[in-house]
């Protein structure tokens, strides 16, 4: 079985998943945040992978994001 078999079959869960990058879970994360994300990369992100690692990115993200506002507001405010 090769690769591009290995992706496409996900249709028993015995079927090995295509292996996750944390790039391509951030910038779902961004774009999920941002409010623009297409299709095709919505449906991969459901289909194929497990909600965990998008959920830990998420909060990783919200983290990130509200000590950048509270930094940006604490060097405007004297």
């Amino acid at each position: 079985m090769n690769h591009e078999q290995k992706i496409t079959n996900t249709d028993s869960d015995s079927q090995p998943r295509p292996a996750q990058h944390w790039g391509q879970i951030f910038l779902s994360v961004i774009a999920a945040a941002v409010g623009v994300q297409s299709d095709k990369n919505r449906e991969r992100d459901f289909t194929h992978f497990s909600p965990w690692p998008y959920i830990f990115a998420g909060i990783i993200f919200m983290v990130l994001f509200v000590a950048l506002i509270i930094g940006v507001v604490q060097l405007v405010l004297p």
